[in-house]
């Protein structure tokens, strides 16, 4: 049935601007556009646009024959079979009953799927493994030199002692050798995986735009995604190369003087926990800071007290005040959804999953929930403390990780204790809590956020410091503020990073933001005329998103 505006009689439109003639049509987005929006529409870098002539856009999808009425084509969708079906079968066939839609909206999703798959294996995840196989020949190529000198030191030992050690010289470089191919054997065995996995992925990506061209419903419908498979990366080699250590020579114990080559140590190493999917890409192109970084949004959320924000998308983030009533807004300040805590108090900490759901705690009802299609679902419940045996745990601030987890700071009811729990789902995976001399890293750990390198950064409110670890918990450094003048004390609330691998924090007394590189040292402050800033977040473009607690507003601020 044809759209009113899509009439013969009436000129076709643009569907950007919905006034002027439309003259082309991108094949990746779907969308029919006049000459001036098409500019526009490939300023969006965000994906690669297809853009050709109207008349030469793709033609009618190829509907398959239904096999039980073959003068049928199966131009309808049974969701609960999960295939193309014809009228017949729906109405009066086996499918009758099922629930039926449009199959051109099931081929309209499937294919942007089929699309950003074949995006993320040619963008993200072949150069990837192409990376790891350039790594491991550099590896092999700086093997050569460093067995080199090692073969060298025991030739200079065998001419020191002359002939009296040269079946142990012999005998030692017999070992080396023998180390240096069973490391080779490694190092072949494992390209040739990586080999075999990058032929996998061709092959891959070429049925993937066979399918695309042949715009076949069947092959649409019945494709899926290997995508979860690749992105975990193959594991990388790491081998501990032997030493030759060696005594002054003393012809009564040459063979203890001679030393002895350490034993040759492989170990596999898994590449964190998983390739970084969507958003996180391998080598995100360097952004150097602005030097006067400036506001390009502002956002009344309507609050008294505004304590956290985080970022849907470059246009949408959630936000949390001092009730229970959770808001997502747009940047002209639209209310589009609001969301009340299932126990009526007020958030401790919000998030957004890889899939754009909403996830918050709740510090007095003990609980981690999500909400997904407005309804709430309660994730993890904590034991609550019942005794003086017990100890309870109370959730506060919550980020997402690159590989899905949630990293969740908790304090003790007694409020003697603190740590951060990594969940997968609803089960707890790591807990981080002591340094390696069994003292505790935190004492009152609240906002936290995960870096691009896997690090995990926390801010302590009782020490106004940002404590940061590693992936498997180890300190790496804690930083309690730059030594430059200031009427306050360093007070360091809401905290996040970029692409650059840059740690944000908000310091709420002295009006401003500070950012550290990777390693914990500082670079700048981000002023903007804040008032108050508490919660931080970042979009996948590097805006800045900063909460003000006094104005209740959120400013996007470009600092990149």
């Amino acid at each position: 049935m044809l759209q009113p505006r899509r009439s013969a009689q009436d000129v076709l439109l643009c569907d950007s601007c919905e006034t002027a003639p439309l003259q082309s049509h991108c094949e990746r987005c779907n969308i029919n556009l006049c000459t001036n929006c098409v500019g526009k529409h490939l300023l969006d870098s965000s994906r690669k646009h297809q853009v050709i002539p109207f008349i030469e856009r793709s033609s009618t999808p190829n509907y398959p024959k239904c096999h039980s009425h073959p003068d049928k084509q199966c131009e309808l969708h049974c969701k609960k079979c999960d295939l193309p079906v014809c009228s017949t079968c729906a109405l009066f066939g086996k499918h009758k009953g099922h629930d039926i839609s449009d199959i051109q909206k099931e081929l309209s999703a499937k294919t942007q799927d089929l699309r950003k798959d074949l995006e993320e294996l040619e963008t993200r995840i072949y150069p990837r493994y192409e990376e790891i196989v350039s790594d491991v020949q550099t590896e092999k190529a700086e093997l050569e030199r460093k067995y080199g000198k090692l073969t060298t030191a025991a030739d200079q030992q065998g001419e020191a002692l002359h002939r009296e050690i040269t079946a142990i010289v012999n005998k030692r470089k017999s070992d080396i050798a023998e180390m240096k191919t069973k490391h080779l054997a490694v190092l072949n065995k494992n390209t040739d995986e990586i080999t075999h996995s990058i032929t996998e992925l061709k092959q891959i990506i070429l049925n993937l735009k066979a399918i695309l061209e042949s715009n076949d419903v069947s092959l649409i419908s019945t494709y899926k995604s290997r995508n979860a498979e690749f992105r975990r990366l193959p594991p990388k080699v790491q081998v501990t190369l032997p030493s030759l250590s060696a005594q002054k020579i003393n012809t009564e114990q040459l063979r203890e003087m001679f030393g002895s080559l350490s034993p040759l140590s492989i170990n596999t190493e898994e590449q964190g926990y998983i390739m970084k999917s969507a958003e996180a890409v391998s080598s995100p192109p360097v952004k150097p800071l602005l030097d006067e970084p400036r506001v390009t949004a502002t956002i009344d959320t309507g609050y008294s007290r505004l304590y956290g924000v985080s970022c849907v998308s470059e246009e949408q983030v959630w936000t949390r005040g001092d009730n229970e009533i959770m808001k997502l807004l747009n940047l002209r300040s639209k209310l589009l959804t609001s969301i009340q805590t299932k126990s009526g108090r007020q958030p401790g900490g919000i998030a957004v999953t890889r899939d754009g759901d909403l996830v918050y705690t709740d510090y007095r009802d003990k609980t981690i929930n999500l909400v997904k299609n407005k309804e709430i679902q309660t994730v993890i419940t904590l034991q609550r403390w019942m005794s003086f045996i017990l100890q309870g745990w109370g959730p506060h601030g919550v980020c997402r990780t690159a590989s899905g987890d949630l990293l969740v700071t908790m304090n003790s009811d007694d409020g003697k204790q603190s740590k951060v729990v990594r969940y997968s789902g609803s089960t707890e995976k790591q807990s981080i809590q002591f340094d390696d001399q069994g003292r505790p890293l935190y004492s009152r750990a609240r906002h936290i956020s995960e870096n691009r390198n896997l690090d995990i950064c926390v801010v302590d409110w009782d020490v106004d410091a940002v404590v940061v670890v590693n992936q498997s918990g180890k300190l790496r450094f804690r930083y309690t503020g730059h030594p430059s003048n200031t009427k306050q004390s360093f007070t360091p609330v809401g905290i996040t990073t970029d692409s650059q691998s840059h740690i944000l924090t908000a310091d709420y007394r002295n009006h401003r933001i500070h950012i550290l590189d990777q390693d914990g040292q500082f670079l700048r402050y981000i002023h903007c005329d804040l008032r108050g800033p508490f919660g931080l977040c970042v979009d996948i473009r590097d805006n800045l998103f900063v909460a003000e607690c006094v104005t209740a507003k959120v400013k996007k601020i470009q600092y990149l």
